[in-house]
């Protein structure tokens, strides 16, 4: 995760003021994070061991020797770094030709000492004559981030869920640390941060999806049952996604949420396809017997009857689906990483989401549509030993 400034899983970013200081709390916190299951490729980003040349220029002999220190400094960016002359080109191609002392000359300190510098009135002078050389020690790179300086400690994450590894690490980190220096604070970055933003942005995204999908349906049926009856198919569809996640030892994430989003929508879609040929066959009924009193058989046959003539195309969707994503499951190159975990909850949720619209939401159409059409007393259930007994429906 280049864009935050960490190459592997996870980083815990150290920020403060004394790079030594935060040097010695990544080493403890490193320390106190071997061991936790899942967690690998623990190292502490270096931030001593690094060689500096120091290079002190002495006014007064500079003086002594009429040299000015932008000279000084010229002959030292000329032996040691070197100095570009000029351009070479090459057909289509542009070489720049730069000047320095050959590696003899500048791999030791005592041959640096001896860089010739040329006066005007003195002749050539080594460079020890006009300046102190020494080797210090000093940090190899410097991270800053916010204006404040920072340590990284980065490890990656194998074999076990991001969010669980991060909370035992927080545990462990809270309780030997339970302050830190002033001035100093601790960061969690990398694939976790970014796990964190999207986990935040789904609390919203995912309840203004179902909360979209009722409204839809509500403007469509004009019926809260009816959008209870269809949303029931959500929960059902989730049922075999959770599964798959098991079954394929995936674990939540981004991608597996953006594919119970498309598992929503399409168990929605089924489930409306089949509450309308449901009611087409209730009012068809109704319309034969030309009464709007039903018995219990008539509500059962009529739903029966618009159940079946959903059971074809829905197994074609469930198959053109699974054979069309088929591919996308037992693929192992590039991208596959990211696309599997969105195709795995969608397939297997819609086998869930297969048995529950063609098994489950006729029948509890049917005991819904009982209820309500006995409550406004145009349902007659008859039973096998006892004839009609409502007075109000013989009277008609």
């Amino acid at each position: 995760m280049l864009s935050t400034g960490v190459r592997t899983d996870i980083g815990i970013k150290i920020f403060g003021q004394e790079l030594d200081t935060i040097y010695t709390i990544a080493r403890q916190i490193e320390k106190s994070l071997e061991g936790i299951e899942g967690l690998t490729d623990l190292y502490v980003e270096q931030l001593t061991g690094g060689k500096y040349l120091d290079i002190t220029i002495d006014r007064e002999e500079i003086a002594r020797y009429d040299l000015s220190v932008e000279e000084v400094n010229m002959i030292i960016e000329m032996a040691l770094g070197g100095m570009p002359l000029t351009q070479t080109v090459e057909g289509r191609q542009r070489f720049t030709v730069a000047m320095r002392l050959a590696q003899d000359f500048r791999r030791d300190i005592s041959e640096i000492k001896r860089t010739p510098i040329q006066t005007k009135n003195y002749g050539v002078i080594p460079l020890s004559a006009v300046a102190a050389l020494s080797i210090s020690e000093g940090p190899p790179m410097i991270n800053s981030e916010n204006a404040m300086l920072r340590g990284t400690v980065l490890f990656n994450v194998r074999g076990r869920d991001m969010g669980s590894v991060v909370s035992e690490a927080k545990k462990k980190i809270e309780e030997e640390f339970t302050k830190l220096p002033k001035g100093y604070y601790i960061n969690w970055s990398g694939q976790y941060e970014s796990k964190v933003r999207a986990e935040n942005k789904l609390k919203v995204i995912i309840p203004i999806t179902l909360l979209i999908i009722a409204f839809v349906l509500y403007f469509t049926f004009h019926s809260v049952k009816d959008m209870l009856i269809v949303l029931s198919s959500v929960p059902l569809a989730l049922i075999g996604g959770v599964y798959s996640m098991y079954f394929f030892d995936v674990n939540f994430s981004v991608a597996v949420a953006v594919g119970f989003i498309a598992l929503f929508g399409i168990a929605v879609e089924t489930g409306v396809l089949m509450l309308v040929y449901l009611k087409e066959a209730i009012k068809n009924a109704v319309e034969e017997k030309k009464s709007a009193a039903l018995t219990r058989e008539e509500i059962q046959a009529a739903v029966f009857s618009g159940a079946v003539l959903r059971v074809r195309p829905k197994l074609m969707t469930v198959m053109v689906d699974m054979i069309g994503l088929l591919p996308i499951l037992l693929a192992t190159g590039v991208g596959s990483d990211v696309m599997k975990p969105i195709t795995i909850p969608f397939v297997f949720g819609m086998l869930s989401s297969l048995l529950f619209v063609l098994i489950v939401l006729p029948v509890v159409y049917q005991l819904v549509k009982e209820h309500e059409l006995k409550k406004i007393g145009k349902v007659i259930y008859l039973d096998h030993t006892e004839k009609l007994k409502d007075q109000g429906h013989e009277k008609n």
